[in-house]
């Protein structure tokens, strides 16, 4: 695509929003539900999409979900210009349980509302979406069931593969927003995002040209697994703003390979448990020492010590926020999780990662 042909997403920041923006803590369920129902469709992510796409079918199929899959969801994520918004609520953030509670509970309103775009650009070609347009309340009910169960046997499966790469990505971008900023994490987003404040700057597909102004709502960063090509921003403009864009392959590759090879050595050199504590405050950067001990399944105590001695060896870096202490992996750390081999004596921000007050 040349650059005369591409289209830009320009997102617009105040101070305000500088201030505001965040990155997500966790996978996203539901965004990356629906960039796998985009690879459903497309025939893109050489061997190992591929074969992802050969399990998910067969998945499906086992599950009795195929039809309902391809009447129903791959229709209402077509891979085009427009999905409903209701796919992908914000409250996805808060956990897999609540994002399909959400979508489950989407008011009738916004269903009818959000199907008619999607009938003006795709249509609608089954009755079951012409019930969502009607903003049928069973209709809704009955797609959160499909949705749930989709998820349970397409993403779960994949998830020990998807999982690592994600961590990686939030791991890295943690640190720069936690030493430099939103503007750092800005600064080294994927190469089809450019920070040139006060704008970012993002590849869209060609001939799409948008405009969003932030005015004082902040952004909310998603890391996805599935998403492939142009980052993906919400069209509703009430809504709050969120820009969810495609992990860089080589590095997704190169994590979930390293990740599956050295679990074992990993927890042989730290020991199970503190290798699984690392390895939740990577997955959930800015968990609570609280958080780390239910992820983990051990007592605050144990959870407690487990913190100070990975602190002690620079594998993360503690932050106090008001009363709470809130944990993210250093360089060193994320390099330790993915495998790599250390390029020195890294620390968090120029100093060693005592607790930052």
């Amino acid at each position: 695509m040349s650059t005369r042909s591409r289209g830009v997403l320009r997102i617009v920041f105040t101070s305000e929003d500088l201030a505001l923006t965040r990155l997500a803590t966790r996978t996203d369920l539901l965004w990356e539900m629906v960039g796998s129902l985009h690879r459903l469709q497309a025939r893109d992510g050489g061997q190992t999409m591929t074969g992802w796409r050969r399990q998910a079918r067969a998945r499906l199929t086992e599950a009795g979900l195929l039809a309902s899959v391809r009447s129903l969801l791959l229709p209402l994520a077509p891979k085009g210009p427009y999905f409903p918004d209701f796919l992908t609520p914000i409250e996805a953030q808060l956990g897999d349980e609540q994002a399909l509670q959400t979508l489950a509970d989407t008011p009738g309103k916004r269903m009818r509302a959000e199907m008619e775009l999607l009938r003006r650009t795709a249509g609608l070609p089954c009755a079951e979406l012409a019930d969502l347009a009607r903003g049928n309340r069973q209709a809704i009910k009955r797609l959160g069931r499909l949705v749930a169960g989709y998820c349970e046997a397409v993403l779960t499966p994949h998830r020990p593969q998807a999982e690592p790469a994600l961590a990686h990505e939030r791991a890295l971008l943690s640190r720069h927003l936690v030493t430099g900023g939103a503007e750092q994490l800005l600064a080294h987003l994927p190469p089809a995002m450019r920070w040139r404040p006060p704008v970012l700057e993002v590849d869209y597909p060609a001939g799409l040209d948008r405009q969003i102004h932030l005015r004082g709502r902040g952004l909310t960063v998603i890391p996805s697994y599935f998403c492939r090509g142009n980052p993906v921003a919400l069209v509703d403009p009430a809504l709050p703003p969120v820009l969810a864009y495609p992990i860089p392959r080589r590095a997704a590759a190169t994590a979930a390979a390293s990740a599956a090879a050295g679990g074992e050595a990993l927890a042989a050199l730290l020991g199970r448990t503190r290798a699984a504590i690392l390895s939740c405050v990577a997955h959930a950067p800015g968990c609570s020492t609280g958080e780390l001990a239910h992820r983990a399944r051990v007592s605050l105590s144990t959870a407690s010590e487990h913190v100070h001695v990975l602190r002690q060896a620079n594998l993360i870096a503690s932050v106090r926020q008001l009363n709470l202490v809130l944990h993210y992996p250093t360089e060193l750390g994320a390099d330790l999780l993915a495998g790599r081999s250390a390029r020195g004596p890294a620390s968090f921000g120029g100093r060693r990662n005592t607790l930052l007050v």
